[in-house]
């Protein structure tokens, strides 16, 4: 593929500013580019262009836009979709979207040879299998009966991949194949697309971390701003950027940074004075509150009936002390049971066995009466923070809801209520509503959001804003211990920068402690203080990070560890 002088944009064409000015690339055979940027820098727009689906209201323009040595430009819908699949092959990020889910896996491979070759049925299933064993789906002739929801992560992304190279195309766009996935499925998929490259397949990796391109890329190039700012040999890249944009990318990597080093260079929002008395933690002057352990689990169990009917063991005798001021941070694949143990510290879930208690009292054993005074205590951070939130609500009325305790509503009492009630009530609300304002103000003002984005709804914020939004509304009951389960697998590495740098100085300004849930073993080196690796349900490994990750003991541990992806020529 070659690419001169890409110009896209959305709306009228003289009316509107393009999202992407001037971008200039070529992928040879066998070759792997690796397109990278944040969130927001055009990266998905080129690749969507490049297969004419930039979409109706889009405009492209290009001086040069070939593949195969075929002009593109000013395709037909009718032309590309001949050339989709059979000359160039995508790989999207979400495979669990992007596969049918009303469909057998190979089905949907099928589907492509039957549009694009005279392949009979029997030869069709051959090549399926022939292309599920090639991406290593094990046990092909099974999977191939298998809908997307019955697949893995990492078996939904291979399938997805065999789907976008069963016609062998010369080249294949992988936008974000490995976000989010855990890090031994996605050193898989890496080597997987290695191999393809290898075979003579030139691969556009569309990514937002260098440090997984670093892994297969020949050449990089930096997006920012719709434009390119700088491109070169991969070597030359990592370990020598010129631009800021790259330096800051490759600072945001957490692998191998130690405790407490700032990630992002942006000021991560230091409390203020003025905040600080609304953000007073709810038990600092506990009684009963022990001088240590704030959160202890013992010998939790939890078992889920399949569809099936069978029975599925997820948690199996996990124990863990969160100490006060600390992070514990707990990491495993997929499946190991890391959410259903957050579930469970949370009291969301009933264990089966085992006790889960907070500052010394009992939590899963007591009554939800009894729960409800100690549930101040306890925020919770998601991974996705737009489903956790009311789409309805703006950001004020989220954090007035949280602020209020679900007494508020959808924000201060209304205007019709005031009306009704008594003149003191009245001003007794009106006093309330002041109140919840400031500390609204407060919690914005913590997590380093500006009061403009009040009004505004989580789904016009950026990923990074969302998530920094739902942190202050953890932070509203003045909590002294944050669940934070994957709260930032979905952000790219920079805005995930930001927010672990914003966790640490939250930590240290309020004394917080912090169970740390996650995959990505980079992300746990760096914010954790003790780390606890599960498999299976079971805690396989547990101790201070340092020593874990210097010298890890269990063999899961050791294959974690040597999954990950690091910077290194």
């Amino acid at each position: 593929m070659r690419v001169q002088n890409l110009v896209v944009g959305f709306g009228p064409q003289n009316d509107t500013d393009p999202v992407l000015n001037g971008v200039s690339f070529e992928v040879a055979p066998g070759e792997c580019l690796a397109l990278v940027g944040e969130s927001g820098s055009g990266k998905s727009v080129t690749a969507r262009s490049l297969l004419g689906l930039a979409g109706d209201n889009a405009w492209v323009r290009a001086d040069e836009l070939s593949l195969a040595g075929n002009d593109v430009r000013g395709l037909s819908e009718q032309s590309w979709r001949r050339r989709r699949g059979r000359d160039v092959g995508l790989v999207l990020q979400d495979a669990l979207v992007s596969l049918d889910p009303l469909r057998p896996v190979g089905r949907e491979i099928a589907d492509s040879l039957r549009l694009h070759t005279r392949l009979g049925a029997a030869a069709r299933h051959a090549r399926v299998l022939e292309v599920l064993a090639r991406v290593g789906l094990s046990d092909a002739g099974n999977s191939v009966r298998k809908r997307a929801g019955e697949l893995s992560g990492g078996q939904r992304q291979r399938a997805l991949i065999a789907a976008a190279i069963a016609l062998d195309p010369p080249l294949l766009i992988a936008d974000e194949p490995t976000t989010a996935l855990d890090v031994t499925v996605q050193a898989q998929i890496l080597e997987l697309l290695t191999g393809l490259k290898r075979a003579g397949t030139g691969i556009l990796l569309i990514s937002h971390d260098l440090a997984v391109v670093g892994r297969i890329a020949d050449r990089i190039a930096v997006l920012s701003e719709g434009r390119i700012v700088e491109q070169g040999p991969a070597h030359a890249i990592l370990t020598r950027p010129e631009h800021p944009v790259t330096r800051q990318m490759l600072a945001a990597i957490p692998v191998d940074k130690p405790r407490g080093l700032r990630l992002s260079p942006r000021a991560a929002a230091p409390v203020s004075p003025a905040a600080a008395p609304f953000l007073a933690l709810s038990d600092r002057a506990d009684p009963v509150a022990p001088r240590n352990t704030v959160l202890e689990a013992t010998g939790l169990v939890k078992r889920f009936t399949r569809p099936d009917g069978t029975e599925q063991l997820a948690v199996d005798g996990v124990s863990f002390r969160l100490e006060r001021g600390t992070t514990l941070g707990i990491v495993g694949e997929s499946g190991s049971g890391k959410t259903t143990t957050a579930r469970l510290a949370l009291a969301l879930t009933r264990p089966d066995a085992g006790e889960v208690r907070v500052l010394g009292q009992p939590f899963s054993a007591a009554s939800e009466k009894e729960r409800r005074l100690l549930r101040p205590r306890l925020g919770a951070v998601y991974q996705d923070a737009l489903s956790s939130f009311d789409p309805r609500l703006s950001v004020e009325q989220v954090l007035r809801d949280a602020v209020g305790g679900g007494r508020t509503g959808r924000g201060a009492a209304s205007a019709s209520a005031a009306t009704a009630a008594t003149a003191a009530t009245a001003a007794t609300a009106a006093t309330a509503s002041a109140a919840d304002r400031l500390r609204v103000l407060a919690l914005l003002d913590a997590v380093g959001l500006p009061q403009g984005l009040l009004g505004r709804r989580p789904l016009s914020l950026s990923g990074g804003q969302r998530q920094r939004v739902s942190i202050a509304r953890a932070l509203a009951s003045g909590p002294q211990i944050l669940i934070c389960d994957e709260p930032v697998s979905s952000l790219d590495v920079t805005v995930q920068a930001q927010v672990l740098d914003l966790l640490d100085e939250l930590q240290r300004n309020l004394g917080l402690s912090l169970l740390f849930i996650s995959h990505d073993l980079g992300v746990i080196q760096h914010v954790s203080d003790q780390v606890a690796v599960m498999l299976d349900g079971r805690i396989v490994e547990t101790g201070a990070t340092a020593r874990v990750f210097a010298a890890p003991e269990h063999p899961y541990t050791q294959t974690l560890l040597g999954a990950v992806p690091r910077i290194r020529f």
